[in-house]
């Protein structure tokens, strides 16, 4: 399951704070602020999918990641691997570094970081 460009921007700010309530989150957007209700209803759709969860403090909630940056944005590369390049990771790379107009020193940077990855798979 995915998240809207709504939700994974309010989820942006949640793994920004790791914890928050409602009214931190609306402090996070820039002006012109969302509606309370907005970001209610986001936040209960993001708990019906099981991204968020939260903790009960009377009658105000502390919203917190059920799951990692890491582990979503992982997921959501991997999915554009198998459905926009045939599940190759040749096709990704050539497209990522063709069409981003990378400058040589970023593409040096990712040969370092490509190079470290090969060593550590090495016997």
């Amino acid at each position: 399951m995915q998240l809207t460009k709504t939700e994974e921007q309010l989820m942006q700010y949640l793994w920004e704070k790791e914890t928050a309530f409602m009214k931190d989150l609306i402090e996070a957007y820039p002006e012109p602020k969302p509606a309370a209700t907005t970001i209610a209803t986001l936040l209960k759709r993001m708990t019906d999918k099981n991204f968020v969860s939260y903790k009960l403090y009377g009658n105000s909630r502390e919203y917190y990641a059920l799951v990692g940056k890491t582990d979503y944005f992982s997921k959501h590369v991997n999915g554009l691997i198998k459905n926009f390049f045939n599940d190759s990771v040749s096709q990704f790379a050539s497209f990522f570094t063709k069409e981003t107009a990378m400058t040589e020193a970023q593409l040096e940077e990712l040969k370092k970081i490509i190079d470290q990855e090969i060593k550590k798979k090495k016997p």
